[in-house]
């Protein structure tokens, strides 16, 4: 039987690295946050990221997302060096505009939705691409109509932050992400804010995410997301990764003493 070209594309795809990080350090003062973080994403895999609080699981998203500026080594995205361009071995810092262009290619959800409370959920959804990719309000509209449809919230539309729910909350600011077409989401612990009821409806948005082959970089406490969805689980403690494989894998038989105590908390 032979392999459809569609089905041969996506194989070819899913061996390509989408995000590649390479030796990354980030300094806060004296405070070392990452310490050598050495990380590879490829396209249309999800990538799930585990630790206790103050591992450095956030600030490497924010230093992915050019939030924070990385103090050694490198990020790429596409082959893209994020934040940076090198001449001749040397880096130099991108200027405003051409960190934006890099930022545009890349959607994260937060803890906290930062949802403007003024706006409704559709104009939440609608005010980057018509502000920053300057597209028509028609069209802007159509696509984020689309996108609530999607994140179960089409009935939803008018409804100002106020009067949603925080998982409601939560997914208008995915489909906020998604409204600006970007080829890799991050996601920064989106369901730690929420009430246990309401957790799993913003899951089940990232799952179908996951299955239409969006690439994704998750930090979360959810372990049965990472077992059902991950393709990759990393266990980062005290800005380092300790352990790093198949989500099933891992969380069945940790290898690394410091994962099975986190494990053994959390499952």
């Amino acid at each position: 039987m032979t392999e459809t070209a569609p089905l041969k594309e996506q194989a070819t795809a899913r061996t390509k690295p989408l995000v590649e990080i390479q030796g990354v350090h980030k300094l806060f003062g004296d405070h070392h946050v990452l310490k050598g973080i050495d990380m590879t994403v490829r396209q249309g895999e999800v990538s799930v990221i585990i630790g206790p609080s103050g591992s450095g699981k956030s600030t490497l998203l924010r230093c992915i997302n050019l939030l924070e500026t990385i103090s050694a080594g490198r990020i790429y995205v596409h082959d893209d060096l994020i934040g940076y361009h090198e001449v001749n071995g040397k880096l130099h810092d991108l200027n405003a505009k051409q960190i934006a262009a890099q930022r545009r290619e890349i959607g994260m959800v937060f803890q906290r939705f930062n949802l403007f409370p003024h706006k409704t959920a559709l104009q939440n959804v609608i005010e980057a691409p018509t502000q920053v990719k300057r597209q028509s309000k028609s069209a802007a509209k159509l696509k984020a109509l689309e996108l609530l449809e999607m994140v179960g919230l089409s009935d939803r539309a008018n409804f100002y932050p106020s009067q949603l729910s925080g998982g409601q909350q939560q997914r208008v600011a995915i489909a906020r992400a998604l409204a600006m077409e970007p080829e890799l989401m991050l996601f920064d612990e989106p369901t730690s804010a929420l009430d246990p009821e309401l957790v799993g409806d913003v899951l089940e948005v990232m799952k179908n995410l996951a299955k239409s082959g969006m690439t994704m970089i998750v930090v979360t406490h959810e372990i049965g997301f990472a077992r059902e969805v991950g393709d990759t689980l990393t266990f980062m403690d005290g800005g380092v990764v300790v352990e790093s494989g198949n989500p099933r894998d891992i969380i069945a038989n940790p290898q690394h003493h410091r994962t099975q105590e986190f494990l053994s908390r959390v499952l």
